[in-house]
C-alpha cells in the first residue's frame, strides 16, 4: 500500500507540468501479460480509501475502475494533477520523473510551491495583506504543526527559514511576503483583528427560544491550534454530561445528555466549512430541548440540498488539511453518517440540517430522550403527587410508596 500510495502522491505532484492524468495498474507484469489477479470489492474499496484516509494531502482527485479480460482482473487507478501541490503522503513530498519515483527536492518543492500560488482560488490560500511572520504564533508552530505535518526526517535535515517551510504547506505568500488567512486563523496571535468574526460564541438558554435568560456564555477567541483542545475538553466536560442509566436490578447503561464524538464533530465541520470573509462567528447555542451550531456560509461548491451528505467540497481545503493533521478530522467525507449513527444509538434521534437560511448553515441536535429517562423526572413527580394529594387523600398515602421504591434504584439523582 505504501508505494501505491507514493506513486498517487507522485502523479498528483505532476513536477514535469505535463497536466496529464498518471495511471497506477495493478494486476499486469511489466513485460504486459496479466498477472492473474482477480479484483474483487475489498481490494477496490482498499484502494479506493486511499483518496479519504487522510494520509495524501491535499486529497488527491483519483477514478478506481475494474477491467475484466478472460483469464484475469487490471485495476486501474487515474489520478489528476492538483491544482494544490505540493502533495504530501505521511509527511513526505513524492515526485515522478520519468519511470521512477523518489522524495522531492528542495528545487522541486519550490516548482510545486509556486504552481500552487498561481492556482489560488479559496480564501484561506490567499495572502493576508497587512501581516507579517510576527503576527503567527511561530513557536507553537514549530512545536505543535510542523512535527506532525512534515515528516521527521524531512524536518531534521530542513534548514530553510520559517517563511519558506510555511510557503510549501500553504500558508506563506512569499510574493507578497506575508502569511495566508488560513496562517492567520489557525495560528495568528490575534486572528480577530484581520478576521473579525474567527471565533465561536457559546450561549446556554434557559428555555427553548432566544427569548429566555442568558444562563452561561462562553467566546472562543484565539487562533485554531490553541482553541482547538479548549472547544475538545468543553463539549466532553460541560456539554455531555454523561449519566447512568439502569436497565435491570444489575446492571446499567451510560448515556449524555448530547454524544461527544458526534457534537464534537458537528462543531469541527462549522469551523472546517465555514466562511471567514465575513464578520459573522460560529453560533453554539444551547437550549433545554436542543443544540444549535450555524456556521456564515451556506452549502459550496458541488454540494446541494439534494446531495447532501453524499458529496463534500471544501471553502477551506487548507484549514481542513491543518485539522486532519492536528487530529481533529479523522476522516474525510464520513462524519455525517458516523454522527447520525452515533445520536440515533443515544435516543438524540437523527441531527436535522437546515439549508433554508442561504447565507448561513444550521444543524440541530436533540436532546436525549435516554438521558432524560427515569431519574432525572424526581422534581416533576413529586410536584404532581402534591397536587394529586390535593383531591384524592387516598391515591396521595400510596404514592410516596411508589415513589420510595422507584427511587431507590435511582442513581442519577
Amino acid at each position: 500500500m505504501d508505494k501505491f500510495c507514493q506513486a498517487i502522491c507522485a502523479f498528483s505532484n505532476d513536477v514535469s507540468g505535463s497536466e496529464k492524468n498518471g495511471y497506477l495498474i495493478i494486476g499486469a507484469h511489466d513485460n504486459g501479460k496479466l498477472s492473474g489477479l482477480k479484483v474483487d470489492d475489498k481490494l477496490l474499496l482498499k484502494i479506493s480509501n486511499i483518496r479519504t484516509d487522510g494520509n495524501i494531502l491535499p486529497q488527491p482527485v483519483m477514478t478506481v475502475e475494474k477491467f475484466t479480460f478472460n483469464d484475469a482482473d487490471l485495476l486501474v487507478v487515474e489520478v489528476q494533477p492538483s491544482e494544490f501541490p505540493p502533495v504530501r503522503y505521511r509527511g513526505h513530498i513524492w515526485v515522478r520523473v520519468g519511470p521512477r519515483k523518489s522524495v522531492a527536492t528542495e528545487a522541486e518543492e519550490k516548482i510545486l510551491t509556486e504552481r500552487r500560488l498561481s492556482n489560488i482560488h479559496t480564501f484561506d490560500a490567499m495572502p493576508c495583506l497587512g501581516t507579517t511572520i510576527h503576527d503567527l504564533d511561530v513557536k507553537l508552530i514549530e512545536k505543535e504543526y510542523l512535527p506532525k505535518a512534515v515528516a521527521e526526517d524531512v524536518l531534521a535535515e530542513d534548514k530553510r527559514s520559517i517563511e519558506e517551510q510555511l510557503a510549501s504547506l500553504g500558508f506563506y505568500d512569499l510574493r507578497y511576503n506575508c502569511p495566508t488567512n488560513g496562517a492567520i486563523v489557525l495560528f495568528g496571535n490575534n486572528p480577530e483583528r484581520y478576521l473579525h468574526g474567527s471565533y465561536i460564541q457559546y450561549v446556554r438558554f434557559k428555555g427553548k427560544d432566544r427569548a429566555g435568560d442568558i444562563i452561561n456564555e462562553h467566546k472562543f477567541a484565539g487562533n485554531l491550534c490553541r482553541e482547538l483542545p479548549k472547544i475538545d475538553t468543553f463539549i466532553e466536560t460541560s456539554i455531555a454530561q454523561k449519566r447512568p442509566i439502569p436497565v435491570s436490578v444489575l446492571r446499567e447503561e451510560t448515556f449524555s445528555k448530547y454524544p461527544y464524538w458526534a457534537t464534537r464533530e458537528l462543531l469541527m465541520n462549522a469551523l472546517m466549512h465555514r466562511d471567514y470573509e465575513t464578520n459573522a462567528p460560529v453560533q453554539f447555542y444551547e437550549y433545554d430541548d436542543r443544540i444549535e451550531v450555524q456556521n456564515p456560509g451556506g452549502l459550496y461548491g458541488k454540494v446541494t440540498p439534494e446531495n447532501f451528505p453524499n458529496v463534500s467540497d471544501y471553502r477551506n481545503p487548507f484549514i481542513a488539511e491543518a485539522m486532519k493533521v492536528l487530529g481533529y478530522v479523522n476522516r474525510f467525507s464520513r462524519g455525517v453518517y458516523r454522527v447520525q449513527k452515533e445520536l440515533v444509538e443515544n435516543g438524540n434521534g437523527k441531527a436535522v440540517f437546515d439549508f433554508s437560511l442561504v447565507t448561513a448553515f444550521r444543524v440541530i441536535e436533540k436532546v436525549s430522550d435516554k438521558y432524560l429517562e427515569e431519574g432525572f423526572g424526581a422534581e416533576t413527580t413529586q410536584e404532581t403527587t402534591q397536587e394529586t394529594s390535593k383531591k384524592s387523600p387516598r391515591k396521595a398515602q400510596e404514592k410516596p410508596k411508589k415513589n420510595r421504591r422507584r427511587n431507590s434504584n435511582n442513581y442519577g439523582k
